[in-house]
């Protein structure tokens, strides 16, 4: 079983203004996630988005429009920063809003912070453009980018006291982590590619004949694209199937949390099973008031007992 706090002492001044900081990056540059963590107690809503913010700084150096040779540099400085973290050589007057948020927050809850190196070393892979053979070589990417994320989330959540198979909490947040890549990785096709990147698998493509790229809104000629996106949604499909495992497992309000986060992405690939093709032509999205109702219906616990119901079945 995973313990968290779910109510912090006193938090000073400083501290909180970090954690203000955290939660308007958040809440600007991470639309879906911050629909989740809107349904967590105070805490640990702070937690995730001191984790959050740390989490996009990574990511933007590898998105950005540095060299290389400064995106290794700007990497390995806020590896640094983590080792500071974890060695408590922040103070509460650091002038980084992110390390003294997300540092207070490792004080307070057990978050395994290593998950951030990981994040750190999938950036790297796209700093150095690495392309994918197989289906397990990406999943190696996919856990470094977003496994990792959910291993990190649930030491924020923790599980339930007597949650029955709770030793698999971490596996499953990992699994629930790599269906949510897989969807982004649908999802981004196209910008992916405008910006020279590949990461569906190499023998996927040669497969419906997609090897050639996705250069423009229309498919590579003769190629069976719709079929490839058929393939990869299913795949897709059952990485939330086993992730889900994990929502019984949280108390109601993590549960919720974690509901929506996957309940919109689940939507989005819906989305793209029926309209292939679209991807092709942008971002596929979904209106606000859909993403609401996907928060209400995880709050409800609709999608935790839904989940709880299959897995008795199961063992029946």
């Amino acid at each position: 079983m995973i313990r968290t706090v779910e109510s912090a002492p006193h938090v000073s001044a400083p501290v909180l203004a970090a954690y203000s900081y955290c939660e308007a990056v958040t809440g600007q540059q991470a639309r879906n996630f911050a629909y989740g963590i809107r349904l967590l107690p105070t805490p640990k809503r702070r937690a995730m988005s001191a984790l959050y913010a740390f989490s996009r700084r990574v990511d933007d150096i590898g998105d950005g429009e540095l060299t290389d040779d400064l995106k290794f540099d700007r990497l390995q400085e806020t590896r640094s920063l983590l080792d500071r973290i974890r060695e408590d050589e922040i103070g509460e007057d650091d002038t980084d809003p992110v390390g003294v948020a997300l540092a207070h927050a490792a004080r307070h809850f057990p978050i395994p912070l290593d998950g951030l190196d990981e994040l750190i070393d999938g950036v790297l892979m796209d700093v150095r453009g690495e392309t994918y053979e197989t289906w397990d070589d990406l999943k190696v990417y996919c856990r470094c980018v977003a496994g990792a994320i959910g291993r990190l989330s649930l030491g924020v959540f923790g599980t339930e006291p007597g949650a029955r198979g709770a030793e698999r909490a971490p596996e499953y947040a990992d699994t629930l982590g790599l269906a949510l890549q897989l969807t982004n990785i649908l999802r981004d096709i196209r910008e992916d590619a405008e910006g020279g990147r590949v990461y569906l698998p190499a023998d996927d493509l040669a497969k419906f004949g997609c090897s050639a790229g996705f250069s423009g809104p229309n498919p590579p000629k003769g190629s069976d694209f719709a079929g490839l996106v058929h393939y990869e949604v299913r795949r897709a499909r059952a990485l939330f199937a086993e992730g889900y495992q994990l929502l019984p497992m949280l108390d109601r309000r993590s549960g919720a949390c974690v509901a929506a986060m996957a309940g919109i992405y689940r939507r989005l690939l819906d989305r793209i099973e029926r309209e292939p093709e679209a991807v092709l032509r942008g971002r596929v999205s979904l209106p606000g008031r859909e993403k609401a109702y996907v928060a209400v219906r995880g709050l409800s616990g609709l999608d935790a007992r839904h989940v709880t119901r299959r897995a008795v079945r199961r063992r029946a």
